[in-house]
Protein backbone atom coordinates (compact mmCIF):
# COMPACT_ATOMS: atom_id res chain seq x y z
CA UNK A 1 0.00 0.00 0.00
CA UNK A 2 1.54 2.93 -1.33
CA UNK A 3 1.37 6.51 1.20
CA UNK A 4 1.01 9.46 -1.65
CA UNK A 5 0.87 12.25 0.44
CA UNK A 6 3.16 14.93 0.31
CA UNK A 7 6.20 14.42 2.79
CA UNK A 8 6.67 16.68 5.61
CA UNK A 9 9.43 18.63 7.17
CA UNK A 10 12.06 15.30 8.76
CA UNK A 11 12.52 14.85 12.15
CA UNK A 12 15.40 17.43 13.45
CA UNK A 13 17.12 15.18 16.65
CA UNK A 14 20.46 16.24 16.22
CA UNK A 15 19.77 19.68 18.62
CA UNK A 16 20.31 19.64 22.13
CA UNK A 17 21.79 17.59 24.65
CA UNK A 18 21.33 13.95 25.26
CA UNK A 19 19.17 14.38 27.85
CA UNK A 20 16.70 16.32 25.31
CA UNK A 21 17.14 13.59 22.86
CA UNK A 22 16.24 11.03 25.53
CA UNK A 23 13.35 13.22 26.78
CA UNK A 24 11.87 13.79 23.07
CA UNK A 25 12.67 10.36 21.43
CA UNK A 26 9.59 9.18 19.51
CA UNK A 27 8.83 5.83 17.76
CA UNK A 28 7.27 6.46 13.73
CA UNK A 29 4.85 4.44 12.71
CA UNK A 30 6.83 2.40 10.10
CA UNK A 31 3.82 2.86 7.71
CA UNK A 32 5.21 6.60 7.83
CA UNK A 33 8.17 5.44 7.02
CA UNK A 34 9.57 5.68 3.27
CA UNK A 35 12.79 5.10 1.71
CA UNK A 36 16.41 6.04 1.70
CA UNK A 37 17.10 3.53 4.43
CA UNK A 38 20.67 3.60 6.47
CA UNK A 39 23.18 2.22 4.49
CA UNK A 40 25.37 -0.66 5.57
CA UNK A 41 27.90 1.54 7.21
CA UNK A 42 25.14 3.21 9.35
CA UNK A 43 23.36 0.11 9.61
CA UNK A 44 26.62 -1.67 10.70
CA UNK A 45 27.12 1.32 13.39
CA UNK A 46 23.59 0.97 14.50
CA UNK A 47 23.85 -2.92 15.47
CA UNK A 48 27.35 -2.14 16.89
CA UNK A 49 25.52 0.57 19.44
CA UNK A 50 22.27 -1.76 19.71
CA UNK A 51 24.40 -4.35 21.22
CA UNK A 52 26.07 -2.42 24.16
CA UNK A 53 23.30 -3.25 26.70
CA UNK A 54 23.47 -4.99 30.52
CA UNK A 55 24.03 -8.43 29.96
CA UNK A 56 24.16 -10.27 33.32
CA UNK A 57 27.36 -13.21 33.29
CA UNK A 58 27.80 -11.64 29.69
CA UNK A 59 25.96 -14.32 28.09
CA UNK A 60 25.13 -12.74 24.45
CA UNK A 61 21.80 -13.79 24.69
CA UNK A 62 19.97 -12.57 21.81
CA UNK A 63 20.75 -12.91 17.76
CA UNK A 64 20.14 -9.98 15.38
CA UNK A 65 18.95 -10.80 11.80
CA UNK A 66 18.86 -8.29 8.50
CA UNK A 67 15.70 -9.09 6.69
CA UNK A 68 16.12 -8.81 2.89
CA UNK A 69 13.93 -7.14 0.50
CA UNK A 70 13.74 -10.76 -0.72
CA UNK A 71 13.18 -12.29 2.65
CA UNK A 72 10.99 -9.80 3.49
CA UNK A 73 8.39 -10.70 0.24
CA UNK A 74 8.63 -14.37 1.74
CA UNK A 75 8.19 -13.45 4.75
CA UNK A 76 4.65 -11.40 3.77
CA UNK A 77 3.44 -14.87 2.23
CA UNK A 78 4.27 -16.52 5.32
CA UNK A 79 2.42 -13.83 7.39
CA UNK A 80 -0.58 -14.29 4.87
CA UNK A 81 -0.45 -18.17 4.74
CA UNK A 82 -0.47 -17.91 9.03
CA UNK A 83 -3.22 -15.44 9.14
CA UNK A 84 -5.64 -17.61 7.49
CA UNK A 85 -5.26 -20.04 9.49
CA UNK A 86 -6.47 -17.19 12.35
CA UNK A 87 -9.30 -15.47 9.85
CA UNK A 88 -10.27 -17.47 7.45
CA UNK A 89 -13.31 -15.40 6.57
CA UNK A 90 -11.15 -12.11 6.55
CA UNK A 91 -11.72 -9.62 3.65
CA UNK A 92 -9.14 -9.35 1.03
CA UNK A 93 -8.04 -5.64 1.83
CA UNK A 94 -7.49 -7.22 5.80
CA UNK A 95 -5.11 -9.89 4.08
CA UNK A 96 -3.44 -7.05 2.20
CA UNK A 97 -1.91 -5.53 5.28
CA UNK A 98 -0.60 -8.63 6.96
CA UNK A 99 1.03 -9.33 3.25
CA UNK A 100 3.04 -5.82 3.45
CA UNK A 101 3.53 -6.18 7.04
CA UNK A 102 7.33 -6.88 7.15
CA UNK A 103 7.79 -4.82 3.96
CA UNK A 104 6.52 -1.36 5.38
CA UNK A 105 10.19 0.01 6.27
CA UNK A 106 13.55 0.11 3.90
CA UNK A 107 15.24 -1.98 6.98
CA UNK A 108 13.55 -4.71 8.33
CA UNK A 109 15.95 -6.14 11.65
CA UNK A 110 14.43 -9.21 13.59
CA UNK A 111 15.77 -9.52 17.14
CA UNK A 112 14.91 -12.77 18.86
CA UNK A 113 16.17 -14.04 22.14
CA UNK A 114 19.10 -16.75 22.64
CA UNK A 115 18.77 -17.70 26.36
CA UNK A 116 21.36 -20.36 28.34
CA UNK A 117 20.09 -22.65 30.88
CA UNK A 118 20.55 -20.95 34.35
CA UNK A 119 24.21 -20.63 34.92
CA UNK A 120 26.29 -18.86 37.17
CA UNK A 121 22.67 -17.51 39.23
CA UNK A 122 21.40 -15.86 35.77
CA UNK A 123 17.91 -16.81 34.82
CA UNK A 124 16.76 -17.25 31.74
CA UNK A 125 14.60 -14.02 32.38
CA UNK A 126 16.93 -11.36 33.09
CA UNK A 127 18.79 -12.73 29.35
CA UNK A 128 15.58 -12.25 27.63
CA UNK A 129 15.27 -8.58 29.03
CA UNK A 130 18.63 -8.24 27.81
CA UNK A 131 17.19 -9.02 24.78
CA UNK A 132 14.38 -6.27 25.25
CA UNK A 133 17.10 -3.62 25.83
CA UNK A 134 19.23 -4.98 22.20
CA UNK A 135 15.74 -3.53 20.85
CA UNK A 136 15.47 -0.51 22.53
CA UNK A 137 18.73 0.56 21.94
CA UNK A 138 18.89 -0.28 18.13
CA UNK A 139 15.26 2.35 18.25
CA UNK A 140 17.89 5.02 20.03
CA UNK A 141 20.74 4.51 17.53
CA UNK A 142 18.55 4.53 14.54
CA UNK A 143 16.91 8.28 16.08
CA UNK A 144 20.06 9.18 16.98
CA UNK A 145 21.34 8.67 13.62
CA UNK A 146 18.43 10.48 11.70
CA UNK A 147 16.02 7.99 10.91
CA UNK A 148 12.95 6.86 12.11
CA UNK A 149 12.17 3.39 14.20
CA UNK A 150 9.64 1.34 15.32
CA UNK A 151 9.49 -1.66 17.85
CA UNK A 152 7.08 -3.79 16.66
CA UNK A 153 5.91 -7.71 17.75
CA UNK A 154 1.89 -8.52 16.94
CA UNK A 155 0.70 -12.22 16.23
CA UNK A 156 3.66 -13.20 14.17
CA UNK A 157 6.01 -13.01 16.95
CA UNK A 158 4.19 -16.03 18.87
CA UNK A 159 3.72 -17.71 15.47
CA UNK A 160 5.72 -20.99 15.27
CA UNK A 161 6.28 -21.81 11.87
CA UNK A 162 6.82 -17.80 11.46
CA UNK A 163 9.51 -18.39 14.21
CA UNK A 164 11.18 -21.48 12.50
CA UNK A 165 11.43 -19.69 8.87
CA UNK A 166 13.84 -17.58 10.85
CA UNK A 167 15.67 -20.11 12.67
CA UNK A 168 14.32 -19.44 15.90
CA UNK A 169 13.50 -22.60 18.18
CA UNK A 170 10.02 -22.74 19.80
CA UNK A 171 11.70 -22.26 23.19
CA UNK A 172 12.90 -18.77 21.76
CA UNK A 173 11.09 -15.81 22.03
CA UNK A 174 10.91 -13.62 18.97
CA UNK A 175 11.32 -10.17 20.65
CA UNK A 176 10.94 -7.91 18.09
CA UNK A 177 10.84 -6.58 14.51
CA UNK A 178 13.05 -3.11 14.28
CA UNK A 179 11.90 -1.14 11.11
CA UNK A 180 14.00 1.51 10.37
CA UNK A 181 13.92 4.37 7.57
CA UNK A 182 13.22 7.62 6.83
CA UNK A 183 10.48 9.56 8.65
CA UNK A 184 7.51 11.01 6.16
CA UNK A 185 7.07 13.17 8.91
CA UNK A 186 7.27 13.83 12.35
CA UNK A 187 5.51 11.61 14.63
CA UNK A 188 2.79 13.28 16.73
CA UNK A 189 3.28 13.10 20.79
CA UNK A 190 1.25 10.58 22.75
CA UNK A 191 0.29 10.74 26.62
CA UNK A 192 2.65 10.08 28.48
CA UNK A 193 2.10 8.43 32.00
CA UNK A 194 1.32 10.78 35.17
CA UNK A 195 4.64 10.43 37.36
CA UNK A 196 2.73 10.57 40.13
CA UNK A 197 1.25 7.18 38.68
CA UNK A 198 3.72 5.12 38.19
CA UNK A 199 6.74 6.25 40.49
CA UNK A 200 6.80 5.88 44.54
CA UNK A 201 9.02 6.22 47.42
CA UNK A 202 9.56 3.16 49.87
CA UNK A 203 10.33 4.45 53.02
CA UNK A 204 9.19 1.10 55.05
CA UNK A 205 9.14 -2.39 54.02
CA UNK A 206 5.71 -4.32 54.07
CA UNK A 207 5.18 -7.09 56.54
CA UNK A 208 5.94 -10.13 55.27
CA UNK A 209 4.90 -13.69 56.89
Amino acid sequence: MTDTSTPEAPLNITDGTPLDFLASRRSVLASRMEEPGPSQQQLDQMLEIAVRVPDHGRMTPWVLQIVSPAAQIELGELFVEEFRKIEPDAKDERVDLERVRPQRSPVLVVVSSRTVPDRDGVPPVEQLLSAGNVCFNLLHAATAMGFAAQWVTNWPSYNDRIKASLGIPTSEHLVGFIHIGTPKGPPSERQRPVMAEVVETIDSLKPVS
